[in-house]
Formats: structure tokens, C-alpha cells, sequence
């Protein structure tokens, strides 16, 4: 179809107020009278608390209070949020559970006083068995959590039960065929095995969150990436109606999944609420580190191959690492679960994904919900199957490849997801069947592709509003987040494509729970989709009403409204105002007793990654000389904006694969800061990168779009392990794969 906005490479509508340092972000709010929070956290991994001594912190001068888990219980019977499990205390209680956990908090008029007086706390414990390692948590006799408490907050994981004498938050399993037959009588079978590490997500804005009391209700200012969810959660907490809770959400400095449901929301409120006055808590760099994490996993793959090189059987097991409290790792677990298999198209599979408690630090979503762990260990497994085989890579995955009209593993049909055409392109771009110079004496050259796939997160809600003043211009209502991703953009060129006007005569509100209407998150590269089609619904409604005027006034209806003239027309002068409301819920079936649907997603995100590195064999330095990204787009709303966002992530990636990890010594971390922690700087990146927008027309997508900000992440890491195999004849299993592993490897000290 023709479009004249969709389809513009508009720079971000907001770009200018960022760069020039007017954008609304939470850490520029000072509210009056406003003190300083500060935390005080636990120094052991596991342990009952005996005591906690704040004398020596209340006598500092300038102290306003110094607040416990035993204070949040006066307002707060039961503070426990989650948006799985209600088991994480808002300060602990009985128990900590890693080291960093939130035990006590010092209010101050000043930051640094409040800082000092958190150093004079002291806390006695019994210290208790401890377990870290997500394999050794299945069987422990270190049980992080007495009980378990499913929240029942989402749809697909009401089936949750409480359980006692586990570390085992949650168990998915599928089975599809008769894979043990399969096994039998199998040409080949492989099995390996592949871990990733723990990383931190870091955005470059830290949490901060801000809460005032007011006549009864409390309003939150929030770097938050879900404020619907915050909303209703601290009303939970407090036992109040959702209308007495305001959040509210400015530009995020990023989020990447660490901004996700609640952090600090209930905390700022429960202080503010406690002391009578606003109450700002705002994380530096370390305590981001003990906040919210990426997943540690553990992969233990095996397939089946026949004599052509058909993978006839599937069985994985996954381990996922979810630390001291559950947070969005469940449904991480299930749903990232269920492509365990990759997005081949194999008869026969039995998948086992378990999500443990552990007592690390907790973690969530990060920027893939999962996927890129999976990614790595499947396409590597992939890779090490060719290679027996003898077989080009790219061949092999193309024997295999799951292509539309086919079931996925779930028995859901593939539909709208070019992953051929995705694969296609990057053995087209990496000139793939040209002769290869592998370099010679110790510099050593390869390359390596790889692919993956991820079912968007459902079932979900979006809602949006639109509304059109009688100028012809427009203000659009919704609570997705623009972290960066240029949402506000995107979805203002939905709204202007509707309408008919410019781009730039829309106008976004921030998210503020009293005046924009409900989202369930900004997350899973959703928001183009759910929300994309919330606001398309809502810019219709508001145009079919524009219309109804046109023709009780007696205007001819067409394509082109002259809005200002319709409502002179209607109400004889420059007035009125017309709303347009739209909602969007995806249909979802639920997976059976066996872990199959018939529709486990509304749309699929297909991206991968081609990628040629140098290895030094000597030193075990690896040089990334290109990388390619490609991604099935659908339609792209912007494409300046979707090829930006496949940069990012391929980058944001890429230091996960050979640089980032925690790295923990009895629970605790010891490179808690990036000047320990090694993200991607500008040395790092390969000074050859391509984009490659792979246009699929997504049918239930607004205008044939769909989600992108994910995509670029999924095949980072497996074509680089296969370009360093490629080069230097050694394969990784474990990331991050940095130089100095690399190194060992080369000289047979491979763990």
C-alpha cells in the first residue's frame, strides 16, 4: 500500500530536546522539601537477620530518618511485589538473601549525609548454606525461599503453584512427537553443552525513582519502563485503589529490561508515606549491579540427523540462573523456553527449561528475554553438527529452516516470518560462496553466520487515545515508554498516516498513569506491534468521527480531511475536540499439558548476524573486522529509526560475547563498576558494519510492521564463536570469550 508518512526515515521527534539537554528526565526533578534516600544493604549471601543497630546512623546531624523492614510493615502488612512471585520484601525482613540486598534506609536532606550515615549501619547475622551455581541449585539442600508465592499477575503463568523445598521457581516442558524413537534410529547424533555468563544491563542512567504524598494518594516520578504496572502493584501493596496512585515517566536513559514492572517504585512510596514528605532514591553505577541482572544459563543440547543432513530430533535442557528473587524469570523460562529447538523445522523434540533461585543478585529481562543465551548454544551446536557433517553452515541451516505455512515445534504455523530470507541475505552480504583468505602466520582470519527467532510476548494489553483539536493537529495519550527506541516517533507517524496531516503536527504525552491509558510494559520489542495497532485503532476512531461531522455538515467525504474546516463547519468557529480510543489484545491459546498451541504469538522477530574476525594465535586477541546484522522488519514505520536499533543491539551484544561478566567470589561482586566491567567502546566496535532490513509484510501489524529491538541481538554470539572456530580451529562453549580464554584455549587450557 501507498503511505506518505509510514515509511519516512524522520529523524526522532525528541532528538533535539536530548541533545541540547532540555529532555524531561526523572533525575532533573526536585520537588520541595524532597530528602535523599540512601541504601544500606546486606554484606552476606544468605542469612537470618539477628539485628540491625541504626543508633550511630540516626545520631548523624542531619538525619531525618533511618527506616526498616519492621517501619514498611506499619503501612505495608505484606511487602512482598513480583510480577511472578510475591517474593522479594520492599527491605528484608526475616532474611537477605544476597549480598546487596536492601536491609535499611537513611533519609537526609543531603545526599552525602545520607551516604555517611548508611556506612554506620550495622547488621548481625546467622549466616546461612548458600548456593550460586544454577545446576547445583536444582538438588541443593540451600533453599533460598522457605515458600513459594506465584503472584498470579499474568495469563500465561496463572498456573504457577506455591511450593515448598525446591529452588525450582518454575519447570516448562514440551514434547512434540516421539523424539527417543527419532533417536533410535538416527544416522548421527550430537549432544553438547553451553553456558553464559552473568552481565548487568547497564543503562547509562541509572533507577531513580521520586514519590510525593499527597491527600491521600502518593504520586511517583519513575524511570520506569512499565508504568501501568507500577501503578497497580504499589495500589496492591497499599491496599488502595489504582486512582490513588500516580506514576509518572519522563525520557528513559535507557532500560534494556532493567527498568522493568517495579524497583524502587513501592520503596519510594512507602518512605514518602512514612516520613510525610517526597522521598528521592537514585542508584549509582554499583548498585545497579545488584538490582536486576541478566540470566546465567546452563544449555545441554542433543539432535538427531539423518543421512541428508535433516535434523530429525531435538532434546534440550535449560538451566536459567534467576538469583535470590524470581522477578520476570518465569516467564523468561517459558517463553524463551519453547524455541529452545531454534527455528529449524524438526518433527520430534522434548524440551525442559527450569527457571533457579540462586543466592546471586536477581535477574529479569534483558534485552531478548532470553533468546540470545538460547541463540548461542543452539546455533553453535549447529555449527559444530556442519562441520562433522562436512558440510557448509549455510547449507546445513538452509536444509533445515523453518519456513512459513510449517508448524514450529509448539504446532503453532509459521506465518509473516522470512527466516530464509533472512539467512538469504546475509550469505549474500558476507559473500559467502567467494573464495575466503584465512591469513597466515599468526594472524588468523574466519568467519562465521547465525540466525534465531523469538515469539513476541503474549498475551498482553495496549491501550491508546488520540485527540484532534479543531487546528487539524493532533496529541496522542499512551504510556509506552520512548527509552530511546523512538517509539514517540513511530507511533506519531501512524497517527499523522491515519489522519492525513504531518508527522510533526503530533504530539506525544510522556506517560503519567492519571491521564494516559493502560500498557501493559515496554518490553519484547512489543510496543510497535501491540501498541502500533492500539494507536492505528485509536487514529481510526478518531477520524470515523471526523468524518460523521464532515457529512452532517454537508462535506464531501474523502481521504484528504480538511480537519479546521470541518469544525468551523460544526460549531462555527476554531473549537471542539474529537477522541478517538483504540485497544489492542492479541489472541493467545495457552500451551497444553504437553506444551504445545496452536498460537503462541502474535508475531514472530527473526534477525541474524554474519560477522569475519581476526585472530591473534599468539596473544588470543580477536579483532572483529565486519559484521553484518539483517532482520525481518515487516514494514518499517521509520527505517532510520529500525537500522539504528539493529546497530545497538548487534553492539550491545557483542559485549556480552567477549568482554561482560559479573564476576562473583562468595556471592559477592568484585567488578561492580565499569571500570571493571568491560562494556563495548568505540575501539571495540568493527569498523565495517551493515544493516540489511529485510521487508516481510507482518499482516496484523500496523501498516505490515512489526518489533525490531531485539532482533540484531540473536546471532552475535554463535557467529562469532564459529569465525574465531573458523580461524583458529578452537570452539568456545562459554561466554564471555575474551582473550585471555581464547589464549588458554589455544594452548589446551580450555575448561
Amino acid at each position: 500500500m501507498t503511505t506518505t508518512e509510514v515509511g519516512r526515515s524522520l529523524p526522532r521527534l525528541e532528538a533535539r530536546q536530548k541533545v541540547t539537554g532540555h529532555g524531561n528526565y526523572t533525575h532533573n526533578i526536585k520537588l520541595p522539601g524532597m530528602v535523599h534516600a540512601k541504601v544500606f544493604r546486606s554484606t552476606v549471601p544468605h542469612g537470618r537477620i539477628l539485628s540491625i543497630d541504626t543508633s550511630d546512623a540516626i545520631a548523624l546531624p542531619g538525619v531525618t530518618a533511618v527506616i526498616t523492614g519492621q517501619d514498611i510493615l506499619k503501612i505495608i502488612p505484606e511487602p512482598y511485589y513480583g510480577p511472578a512471585f510475591h517474593d522479594q520484601p520492599i527491605l528484608a525482613l526475616d532474611k537477605v538473601r544476597y549480598v546487596g540486598e536492601p536491609v535499611a534506609v537513611v533519609l537526609a536532606e543531603d545526599p552525602r549525609v545520607a551516604a555517611e550515615a548508611a556506612e554506620l549501619i550495622f547488621a548481625d547475622y546467622e549466616e546461612l548454606p548458600a548456593v550460586y551455581d544454577e545446576t547445583e541449585a536444582m538438588t541443593s539442600k540451600a533453599i533460598v525461599h522457605d515458600e513459594l508465592k506465584p503472584a498470579g499477575t499474568f495469563p500465561d503463568l496463572k498456573h504457577l503453584i506455591g511450593r515448598k523445598d525446591t529452588n525450582i521457581a518454575l519447570d516448562f516442558h514440551l514434547k512434540r512427537g516421539d523424539a527417543d524413537a527419532a533417536f533410535a534410529s538416527a544416522e548421527h547424533v550430537y549432544e553438547h553443552s553451553f553456558q553464559t555468563q552473568q552481565t548487568m544491563h547497564p543503562p547509562f542512567e541509572p533507577l531513580i525513582s521520586l514519590a510525593e504524598p499527597g491527600d491521600g494518594r502518593v504520586t511517583i516520578y519513575s524511570a520506569s519502563q512499565s508504568p501501568s504496572f507500577a501503578r497497580s502493584e504499589v495500589a496492591r501493596l497499599l491496599g488502595w485503589p489504582e486512582n490513588r496512585v500516580q506514576v509518572k515517566v519522563g525520557h528513559l536513559g535507557g532500560g534494556f529490561g532493567a527498568k522493568l514492572y517495579i524497583k524502587l517504585e513501592a520503596l519510594v512510596a512507602a518512605l514518602a508515606l512514612l516520613v510525610r514528605r517526597p522521598v528521592r532514591l537514585s542508584l549509582s553505577m554499583e548498585e545497579q549491579f545488584y538490582t536486576i541482572t541478566k540470566h546465567a544459563s546452563t544449555f545441554h543440547i542433543k539432535s538427531a540427523v539423518d543421512k541428508d543432513g535433516r535434523i530429525t530430533a531435538r532434546k534440550c535442557e535449560v538451566i536459567w540462573n534467576g538469583g535470590a528473587y524470581a522477578d520476570i524469570g518465569p516467564r523468561v523460562t517459558q517463553k524463551s523456553g519453547f524455541t529452545a529447538t531454534g527455528p529449524y523445522d524438526i518433527e520430534s523434540a522434548d524440551i525442559d527449561s527450569y527457571a533457579l533461585y540462586t543466592n546471586r543478585p536477581p535477574a529479569g529481562a534483558l534485552r531478548g528475554f532470553g533468546i540470545p543465551q538460547l541463540v548461542w548454544a543452539y546455533e553453535s551446536h549447529t555449527d559444530l553438527i556442519a562441520r562433522d557433517l562436512g558440510i557448509d553452515p549455510v547449507e546445513f541451516r538452509r536444509r533445515n529452516i523453518l519456513r512459513d505455512g510449517r508448524p514450529h515445534v509448539t504446532g503453532t504455523i509459521m506465518k509473516d516470518a522470512a527466516i530464509d530470507a533472512v539467512l538469504e541475505t546475509l550469505a549474500k552480504r558476507m559473500d559467502w560462496d567467494a573464495p575466503f583468505d584465512h591469513g597466515s602466520g599468526t594472524l588468523k582470519r574466519g568467519r562465521g553466520i547465525a540466525i534465531g527467532f523469538k515469539a513476541c510476548v503474549s498475551p498482553t494489553t495496549s491501550v491508546a487515545s488520540v485527540s484532534v483539536s479543531a487546528d487539524g493537529s493532533a496529541t496522542l495519550y499512551l504510556s509506552t515508554v520512548d527509552m530511546g527506541q523512538g517509539s514517540d516517533t513511530a507511533m506519531s507517524q501512524i497517527v499523522a498516516e491515519v489522519l492525513a496531516i504531518r508527522t510533526e503536527d503530533v504530539r506525544v504525552i510522556n506517560p503519567d498513569t492519571d491521564i494516559t491509558p493502560y500498557d501493559m510494559a515496554t518490553l519484547g520489542s512489543r510496543s510497535t506491534f501491540h501498541m502500533g495497532n492500539a494507536v492505528r485503532k485509536a487514529a481510526e476512531h478518531a477520524r470515523e468521527q471526523l468524518l460523521e461531522m464532515a457529512e452532517k455538515v454537508g462535506l464531501p467525504k474523502k481521504n484528504t480531511l480538511n480537519v479546521p474546516e470541518i469544525f468551523r463547519h460544526a460549531y462555527g468557529m476554531q473549537a471542539g475536540t474529537v477522541i478517538g480510543v483504540g485497544t489492542y489484545i492479541p489472541t493467545y491459546a495457552s500451551p497444553d499439558k504437553d506444551g504445545l498451541s496452536d498460537n503462541v504469538t502474535p508475531f514472530w522477530m527473526i534477525g541474524g548476524t554474519g560477522v569475519e574476525v581476526e585472530v591473534d594465535t599468539e596473544t588470543g586477541q580477536i579483532k572483529l573486522l565486519k559484521m553484518v546484522n539483517a532482520a525481518d522488519m515487516g514494514n518499517p514505520l521509520n527505517p532510520r529509526i529500525v537500522e539504528t536499533q539493529l546497530s545497538g543491539a548487534a553492539i550491545m551484544q557483542l559485549g556480552f560475547t567477549v568482554s561482560e561478566e559479573m564476576i562473583l567470589d562468595g556471592g559477592q561482586v568484585t567488578n561492580a563498576s565499569l571500570a571493571d566491567y568491560k562494556i563495548p567502546g568505540i575501539r571495540d566496535i568493527p569498523p565495517h558494519i551493515e544493516n540489511h532490513i529485510v521487508e516481510a509484510y507482518t499482516h496484523d501489524g500496523p501498516f505490515g510492521a512489526k518489533g525490531v529491538g531485539e532482533s540484531a541481538t540473536f546471532g552475535v554470539s554463535p557467529a562469532v564463536a564459529e569465525a574465531i572456530h573458523d580461524a583458529c580451529g578452537v570452539r568456545l562453549t562459554k561466554l564471555p570469550m575474551t582473550a585471555e580464554v581464547l589464549y588458554k584455549a589455544l594452548h589446551g587450557e580450555q575448561e
